[in-house]
This record gives C-alpha cells, sequence and structure tokens, in this order.
C-alpha cells in the first residue's frame, strides 16, 4: 500500500473498532489461535476475551518497525497496565492463553472452540438475565467513567444512575426481589 493509503487503511480499522468498542451491549470475543497484532487490538475492543488452550496474543508490530496502530497502544495499558503493556507491545512478546489470563487479558480459558462457545453463550445468558437498561448504563460508567478523576467519575456514574431510575425494569427488579422470584425485564 502507499502512504496514503496506509493512513487510510489504519483510520478506517481504528474507527471499526472504536464502534465495536463503544457499542451499548456488552461485547465478548472468544479467541482461537493467534491473536496477533490486529487480531489482538480486535480482542481489546470486547469487554470480555474467552479463550480457547492453544491462543496465542501478542502486539508484535514493532519488530516491524511500527507500532499498534488501531488502538492497542492505549487499550491494552487501561485493561493490563502501563508496565506490562510497555513490555508487551516494547519487546513484542508473545502470550499463551494462560499468562493472557493471568495477568487480565483473557478473562477465560477453555479447552477448545466448542467449549470456549460454551462459555460465551452461557456469560451472554447470564448477562441478559440482568436489567438490559442498567446493563447498559453500568457499561457506560465504566467505559467513560475509567479515564476520569473520582469526582468526575461519580458524577458520570450519578448521570447514569438517573438513566434508570424512572425505568419500568427498575420497579420489576424491586418487586422481583421482594417477592422473591426471578425477574423478567422488558428493556423499558
Amino acid at each position: 500500500m502507499s502512504e496514503p493509503e496506509v493512513k487510510e487503511f489504519v483510520r478506517k480499522l481504528r474507527s471499526t473498532f472504536s464502534g465495536l468498542e463503544a457499542m451499548a451491549c456488552p461485547t465478548i470475543s472468544i479467541v482461537d489461535g493467534p491473536a496477533l497484532g490486529g487480531g489482538c487490538e480486535l480482542a481489546l475492543c470486547t469487554d470480555f476475551r474467552v479463550s480457547t488452550r492453544g491462543a496465542i496474543f501478542g502486539l508484535p508490530e514493532t519488530g516491524l518497525a511500527i507500532i499498534p496502530g488501531a488502538g492497542g497502544t492505549q487499550r491494552l495499558p487501561r485493561l493490563i497496565g502501563v508496565a506490562k503493556a510497555k513490555e508487551l507491545i516494547f519487546t513484542g512478546d508473545r502470550l499463551s492463553a494462560d499468562e493472557a489470563q493471568s495477568i487480565g487479558l483473557a478473562n477465560y480459558v477453555e479447552e477448545d472452540f466448542e467449549k470456549a462457545t460454551e462459555k460465551a453463550l452461557s456469560l451472554a445468558d447470564k448477562i441478559g438475565e440482568k436489567g438490559p437498561i442498567a446493563i447498559r448504563a453500568a457499561k457506560r460508567a465504566i467505559q467513560y467513567g475509567i479515564d476520569l478523576d473520582l469526582e468526575a467519575g461519580l458524577a458520570l456514574e450519578d448521570e447514569c444512575y438517573k438513566m434508570i431510575i424512572d425505568t419500568e425494569d427498575r420497579l420489576e427488579g424491586l418487586k422481583a426481589f421482594s417477592e422473591k422470584r426471578k425477574p423478567v425485564y422488558q428493556g423499558k
């Protein structure tokens, strides 16, 4: 690709990945095999990463005299901490699934793709039982509050909490709790 083509490609890739990250609903990726460079950056955009035992994670771009350009330099340190992210990006080291899980890059490690899919679906089902408006509000508070100072983060949390006060789901949740039954949320 020419230099202008590279710039346009990276811009579109970053925009696509940011769109995935900004989705209001929780997202889950399954990593089965190598997630190196862009594949790792794509997984970083999701809320949860379920990995198979044979998965490999890494951002090897510096070995090609480039840097992760689709958000890896920003998302990885926010997820695993600055020092460890610097180590992985500067060295280009690859991590096994278990190593990725030990530093918080992978949430779960399963033996194979079938079990990883079952785990991802189980996680999605568990989240799906919760109030959908509350889940969206919680994701917003976490996602956008993490980079704020505590006072501003608490103000964002308050703003997000106010989004659920007048919902039918909140009343259903409280009623179900008092009646000792499972709530039935409608997203209203």
